[in-house]
């Protein structure tokens, strides 16, 4: 199982859990600032994300983008990543 620590964005609290059950060292930002974490921006999500050497999971396209031009680990779930998915079932049928 990887050892990599995930970073899951607010949009997508609860992935944390069920990643976690898998295995994964897995962590939610709306857990983290329950516990007083200060992760309020984009900014300050992905800079704790690199810091702690975390992949981010992510609705957010500012992020992402973010991430990549900074070299950052990322899964950016926007809309075509979704796309794909759809597609990729529809053709299943």
């Amino acid at each position: 199982m990887p050892t990599k620590k995930i970073l899951i964005d607010e949009m997508d609290d609860g992935m944390d859990e069920k990643l976690s059950e898998l295995g994964f060292d897995a962590f939610s930002v709306k857990k983290l600032r329950l516990d007083g974490k200060k992760l309020h921006t984009d900014y300050s999500i992905i800079n704790y994300a690199k810091d702690h050497d975390m992949i981010l999971i992510t609705r957010d396209t500012e992020s992402g983008q973010a991430c990549e031009e900074n070299d950052l680990p990322c899964i950016l779930l926007d809309n075509n990543e979704i796309f794909k998915i759809v597609l990729a079932k529809l053709k299943e049928l």
